[in-house]
């Protein structure tokens, strides 16, 4: 790409086609590497390597990013239900992170850890058990002990605190009298 290659910005995008075509042209020995980079505008011998390797391998090549469609950044909050819904349309439609993203108005990456909390733990993985607290009768002794110790340095703290502050507010009221 000669010196045009240091004015260009951010990631480039592939087709699938064109990937598909560089990856035959040089299995097909229509040129080396370098010239099939030349030919397609490919960035990095780098990436055509890896191309080769996921078509010999029987891996499909993709597109490059989502294809022009927005992806949501900014995720938001899904019910149980929600979730468990995301994953089996994700699952369904060859797990497109970007289609299920848009179809649910989540983000990629909610849509993408979905399917891996589904995958290591089922559907009751997808349940968010955050700030969730034990009762105390399935506490173990210990776990009792450790949250009876968190609540007595908690007391402590805040009784330290106070008299702090009340030794300044003695001080300062003596300097003023």
């Amino acid at each position: 790409m000669g010196a045009n290659a240091f004015t260009l910005k951010g990631n480039k995008k592939y087709s699938k086609e064109l990937k598909q075509q560089a990856v035959l042209d040089y299995l097909a020995g229509c040129g080396s590497q370098d010239d099939i980079c030349k030919k397609y505008g490919i960035r990095s011998k780098g990436k055509l390597q890896t191309w080769i390797k996921k078509y010999n391998g029987h891996e499909e090549l993709k597109s490059s990013g989502t294809g022009g469609s927005i992806v949501m950044t900014k995720g938001r909050k899904t019910t149980f239900e929600e979730r468990v819904e995301i994953v089996q349309y994700c699952i369904a439609h060859n797990r497109n992170y970007a289609q299920t993203a848009e179809q649910y108005q989540v983000s990629y990456q909610q849509a993408r850890n979905y399917i891996v909390k589904y995958e290591a733990g089922g559907v009751e993985a997808l349940r968010d058990n955050r700030g969730k607290r034990k009762r105390p009768d399935e506490m173990s002794e210990l776990e009792k002990l450790r949250a009876e110790v968190k609540i007595l340095k908690a007391e402590k703290e805040r009784a330290e605190m106070e008299a702090s502050f009340l030794k300044k507010l003695e001080e300062i009221e003596r300097r003023r009298g």
